[in-house]
């Protein structure tokens, strides 16, 4: 008996069998001449328009100058055109899983006749019969679902699915011609070894592009298709014997039809595998600047300007196809790897972390750390982001020290002192009150039980200049209780300063000490801001977007203006003292107009530096990853070089400085915009000698406050 009596011997073990195989056994019995579309149309089957979402593809991130760094995907694929394919692969293909592609309709009627004979007697879903057709509309159901539900479904042995899809098909076939279907098919399937798509399967398999596939290639991929997870060569020798066997059949089904002759099969035959197992490219891990890769990918994930919900987000960078182009400059990435390498080796338990941002835009220039970056432990790898925030793949971050008198300075300018205004600081400070120090929440904060010392600089009289430039402890803490805690804190986060943990900002009496956990990007960035003259611009690494279809989107800098721009102007002017005149003296300027400030801890937990130029700023950290409070900076050798204790001069201060002498080479130097000394020259309230000085009110005297001018008798 034929297939087809068995088809019709076997209808009456069920009504719904029975109605399909009418609807499909009916051009078979009446002849090729029998269109299949009037058949199934004679039982109620018309076609379904098939949904075809965009396919998932690979994501490239690249340079400010267009020059790839790193992609993602969820899937690996690269779309192309039918004429990128060579034509042995869309034979070979055609010759293994549909023979009569280019004359039967939707449906293969003797495949499925023959399929749903089997499938009969088994009394169930046991051989396939479907035409490169409708493997592509189960291709795409499957693409599309986002549930475990939804894939099952689409994947279900089932008559009701096979009908489904026969209607999807119909569609398909009514929308666009054969080859068409044929590049759609090829762009979509799944090849194993994570690859999708022809193209992606052509470089994973080879390390060639599709259009350059040979006979025994195309053989190959075109063998995989069927069961690409039990031929997947990336799973070892065992596949890899199974994948060359199926190779060798479609060789044989190739001659068989005439495509290829015997000869050619044979000789095709000889050839190896050939599988090169091309590392997919992509990843973090493998980029050139994954600490930079790590923040452009967590910035996409958490913007709400690249999608509404994080689901959203996510598929638009694994799926999107996009071309994503950032601000990294690979000049700059390179002074400051090189730097980094000078002062700090990968083996070395403390950690540098290095981020550079151009003033005026926000533009994250370079993000570099001595540690790779990765999962290995046994190599010294990190696998957090160390010089990004929590939110961007980073970490909790370093304690910012001193860095953060800038921000007291900047309060005091904005009140009206003057350069040389100042007063006498001792060797400790004491808060004469819990009063003398109130939060942004009105809550007295002081702690008179606590006396803060001096790390570096002398006590005595001290003024905005002096003080800052010896980063006298005791005349910063007094500082910040004369001009308000609270204003100091405004001040810092008006210029983007949060904690890198994402916890609210510590408001305590020792805030300008630098107790709050950083990262490098945020403190970059805020100091950036005063060589912008005050103008703050948030952190950026994207500049513009183009997805699969070629639509660009443009991101432009977030910027608003922070401070009085002759309030930054002064403080770029005391800042530039720290170089000549200060903590930095021994290690000396760029030559350029440069200022900056460094930063070193309680007991030197650990270390930074942040300084800036009109053109570009930087902030480098330093400290043991493991934890500051137990493996502090004293006794220890770091880049092979012995150090008893380290200080923000030390290492962070040389790196940077060698950072930016490689980074700004060649970048005309932009000098600072003077000082308006009528407004901040000489001193006026607070100069040495008789000085009446009004204190905020809310404390007891010259420490805590009050309403009435007191005396400051100088050393």
């Amino acid at each position: 008996m034929n297939a087809t009596g068995k088809v019709l011997r076997l209808a009456a073990m069920g009504a719904a069998a029975g109605v399909l195989v009418a609807g499909i056994a009916l051009p078979a019995v009446g002849g090729a001449g029998v269109g299949l579309v009037s058949a199934v149309e004679d039982v109620g089957i018309a076609p379904r328009d098939l949904a075809e979402p965009p396919l998932a593809q690979v994501s490239v991130i690249q340079d400010v100058k267009g020059r790839e760094i790193a992609r993602f995907y969820e899937q690996y694929r690269e779309v192309v055109p039918s004429d990128k394919i060579a034509d042995i692969m869309k034979t070979a293909i055609i010759s293994i899983e549909d023979y009569r592609f280019y004359e039967h309709g939707p449906i293969d009627i003797e495949g499925t006749l023959r399929a749903l004979a089997t499938n009969l007697q088994s009394g169930g879903v046991a051989q396939g019969g479907s035409s490169i057709t409708q493997q592509y509309v189960k291709q795409v159901l499957l693409n599309a679902a986002d549930t475990e539900e939804e894939k099952n479904k689409a994947l279900e042995a089932s008559y009701a699915r096979k009908l489904n899809e026969l209607r999807y098909a119909m569609g398909v076939e009514k929308k666009y011609s054969k080859d068409q279907i044929l590049e759609k098919y090829l762009n979509i399937a799944y090849f194993g070894a994570g690859a999708y798509g022809v193209e992606a399967a052509a470089k994973r398999f080879f390390g060639i592009s599709a259009s350059e596939l040979t006979l025994p290639q195309a053989a190959t991929l075109a063998g995989a298709v069927q069961d690409p997870n039990a031929t997947d060569p990336n799973l070892g020798k065992t596949s890899r014997d199974r994948l060359l066997k199926r190779r060798n059949v479609v060789l044989d089904r190739m001659a068989e039809l005439g495509k290829i002759t015997k000869e050619q099969a044979a000789e095709a035959k000889k050839a190896r595998l050939g599988y090169k197992g091309t590392p997919l490219p992509g990843g973090c891990e493998s980029s050139k600047y994954p600490y930079f890769c790590v923040y452009v990918r967590n910035e996409i994930l958490n913007n709400p300007d690249f999608g509404k919900t994080a689901k959203q987000r996510l598929a638009f960078l694994n799926r999107g196809g996009l071309t994503i182009r950032t601000t990294i400059d690979p000049t700059m990435q390179a002074a400051a790897d090189r730097a980094i390498r000078k002062w700090v080796h990968p083996s070395d338990n403390p950690v540098a972390a290095e981020a550079l941002v151009q003033p005026g835009t926000g533009a994250i220039k370079a993000m570099a750390a001595s540690r790779p970056y990765g999962t290995r432990k046994s190599k010294h790898q990190m696998s957090y982001n160390l010089v990004a925030d929590v939110a961007h793949g980073g970490g909790i971050g370093f304690q910012a020290g001193s860095t953060f008198k800038t921000f007291t300075l900047l309060t005091a300018l904005k009140q009206g002192m003057k350069i040389n205004d100042g007063f006498s600081a001792g060797a400790g400070y004491t808060a004469r009150s819990y009063a003398a120090f109130k939060n942004c929440a009105g809550e007295n904060i002081g702690d008179p039980s606590h006396t803060v010392t001096n790390d570096e600089g002398a006590p005595g009289w001290k003024t905005l200049q002096t003080g800052t430039w010896a980063s006298v402890n005791t005349f910063f803490v007094e500082l910040e209780q004369r001009v308000g805690l609270c204003e100091v804190v405004k001040t810092a986060k008006s210029l983007g300063i949060h904690r890198s943990d994402g916890a609210p900002l510590k408001e305590v009496e020792t805030f300008t000490l630098g107790i709050n956990e950083m990262d490098p990007v945020t403190v970059a960035t805020a100091y950036a801001a005063i060589g912008a003259r005050g103008k703050y611009c948030a952190p950026m690494a994207i500049t513009r977007i183009t997805d699969s279809t070629g639509k660009s989107t443009d991101y432009k800098p977030k910027c608003r203006q922070a401070l009085d721009p002759e309030v930054a102007d002064a403080a770029a002017h005391i800042l530039s003292g720290v170089f000549t005149k200060g903590t930095m003296s021994a290690v000396g300027g760029i030559g350029r107009d440069a200022a900056g400030k460094t930063g070193t801890n309680d007991n030197s937990s650990s270390a930074w530096f942040a300084g800036f130029t009109p053109d570009l700023a930087g902030a480098v950290s330093l400290g043991d990853p493991r934890g500051t409070s137990k493996y502090k900076l004293n006794g220890v050798t770091i880049g092979g070089r012995y150090y008893g204790s380290v200080f923000g001069a030390s290492v962070p201060g040389p790196i940077w400085k060698d950072t930016m002498l490689r980074a700004l080479r060649g970048v005309p130097a932009t000098e600072f915009t003077p000082i308006n000394t009528e407004r901040f020259g000489g001193c006026g309230g607070s100069c040495r000698g008789l000085v009446s000085v009004t204190p905020p009110t809310g404390g007891d005297g010259p420490a805590g406050g009050g309403d009435t001018p007191v005396q400051i008798l100088p050393n």
